[in-house]
């Protein structure tokens, strides 16, 4: 009984925000859907139930076209009658569209005065407005269209920079993260029915003792489960974010000439003179599919210079934060031996950070070449290892053969296995969860009431991730970094 309450209560409050949410969504808004600039097709979009009324304001037909179905016409400002354009328009009745609402487009040549003739128009219809930032998802949203995990994967969708980029976002945007964690909850909320059934009803031996037996295995299986999921390296905020890789070495080794060769381009400024370099230097690059991005520091040395002293601080700080460094050595003052190699990466390179070792300027060797390449390949403690000349570009390939496993490494591939966290919010509710059923544990021999309430925190958390739970405060926060017109 106790769980029917809480379960009508809480129906009740989620039935309660929607209403509002479609009140305060009652109007039609518009927006360029498609990229801004000089275009030969660009999309607007409307969302609303004055969508039709503006489709044939500006078409000046009386009937809308059949749903779905492209059709030519020629485009005008309702005001004047002046011939705007000749497009193609489509008509999506709700619910069947994106937003669940009414909702229209208008593929207009992308001309600037096209379109803003056009957006001119729209404005000047009665209850029509622009569309703020991610209002078309957030619309999506309410009416249950997607939930807040597919609309990240959305946004991550449309900001996706690589080809790995592009997978994770889509497998997120098409539901597979939400569907996960849906599948908890619903676990959870089985588990927790079971035990309000075992406290209202085991007075009356209507209720069996096993079935505390059952919602003790389901805790733990979900808690492993829940562990392993969040013990994925981060994964998939590497992905999303970029791996961030430090240049690291000594002054006068070449890690400006590394940073300019990998990004194509003259980033950095290279300068015999030792220490030129006092400030660090990023860039970002798509590396075989994967987002890095890419730190140029200062040369790690005693100095008393006090600004180079403040470029060598900074460094050690971003290789402290760093997910990948690749430390560069001069190939032609080391030691063709594996532990003197080690010993040098080490005395650089924090403990236990991935790693790549870089001996540049490896033109100038002469009977060495073979010895120091062959150290390179004896593995631990050298760490992956390559000889490059920056100057030539000999052994670029070989490096960036290196760089794209440890990435792969780092990130994994976003199609294999289960669905990766990509968002510190989910790990933090994530991890709230774990905690929660953790200390179920504790309470199930004490107190069963407490258990419960464990419980449902446990579910509360897992809702907050999807928006199914308190959806509200974090719905700005989610949307806001969306652009204009999706």
């Amino acid at each position: 009984m106790a769980l029917r309450r809480a379960l009508s209560a809480a129906g009740a409050r989620w039935a309660q925000q929607r209403l509002c949410c479609t009140a305060r969504g009652g109007d039609t808004i518009f927006a360029v859907s498609s990229g801004h600039g000089r275009c030969g097709v660009a999309v607007i979009r409307t969302s609303g139930p004055g969508s039709g009324g503006a489709l044939k304001s500006l078409t000046g037909r009386p009937q809308l076209p059949p749903p779905r179905v492209m059709a030519l016409r020629r485009i005008r400002d309702p005001a004047t009658a002046e011939p705007l354009d000749r497009g193609l328009v489509v008509w999506f009745p709700g619910p069947h569209s994106f937003t669940g609402e009414d909702c229209a487009e208008l593929h207009v040549h992308g001309g600037p005065a096209v379109l803003s003739g056009v957006l001119r128009a729209l404005g000047r219809l009665p209850g029509l407005r622009p569309a703020e930032p991610g209002e078309f998802t957030r619309r999506a949203f309410h009416r249950g269209k997607l939930d807040l995990t597919a609309a990240e994967g959305l946004g991550d969708l449309i900001h996706a920079e690589t080809e790995a980029q592009r997978r994770q976002a889509l497998r997120q945007m098409e539901g597979e993260l939400g569907r996960l964690y849906q599948r908890w909850s619903e676990t959870l909320t089985q588990a927790l029915a079971h035990l309000e059934a075992y406290i209202d009803f085991s007075e009356d031996d209507n209720v069996e003792e096993e079935v505390l037996s059952r919602v003790d295995a389901a805790v733990r299986a979900l808690e492993q489960e829940l562990g392993a999921h969040l013990q994925d390296g981060r994964r998939g905020e590497l992905l999303r974010g970029g791996v961030h890789a430090v240049i690291a070495g000594p002054p006068n080794v070449g890690k400006s000439s590394l940073l300019n060769l990998l990004c194509q381009r003259p980033a950095a400024i290279v300068s015999p003179v030792a220490g030129t370099t006092r400030d660090v230097v990023e860039v970002s690059l798509n590396v075989t599919g994967y987002p890095v991005v890419l730190s140029d520091t200062a040369g790690l040395r005693d100095t008393t210079d006090p600004v180079e002293r403040e470029g060598v601080s900074r460094a050690r700080d971003r290789l402290q934060r760093a997910d990948l460094v690749l430390a560069v050595l001069d190939a032609t003052a080391v030691p063709a031996e594996p532990a003197a190699l080690g010993a040098a990466v080490g005395s650089l390179v924090p403990p236990a950070a991935p790693c790549i070792l870089v001996l540049n300027k490896a033109d100038l060797l002469r009977g060495d070449a073979g010895a120091l390449r062959a150290a390179c390949t004896q593995g631990p403690p050298v760490p992956p290892a390559t000889l490059l000349s920056c100057k030539t570009g000999d052994g670029t390939e070989r490096l960036l053969e290196l760089l794209g496993q440890q990435l792969a490494q780092l990130c994994g591939d976003p199609l294999a296995g289960s669905p990766s966290l990509t968002q510190r919010r989910h790990s933090q509710h994530l991890g709230d969860c774990a905690a929660a059923l953790a200390r179920y544990g504790r309470h199930r021999a004490r107190d069963l009431g407490l258990a419960a309430e464990q419980l449902r925190l446990a579910r509360r958390h897992l809702g907050r991730i999807t928006g199914h739970v308190g959806a509200e405060d974090v719905l700005d926060i989610i949307f806001r970094d969306f652009c204009v017109g999706k």
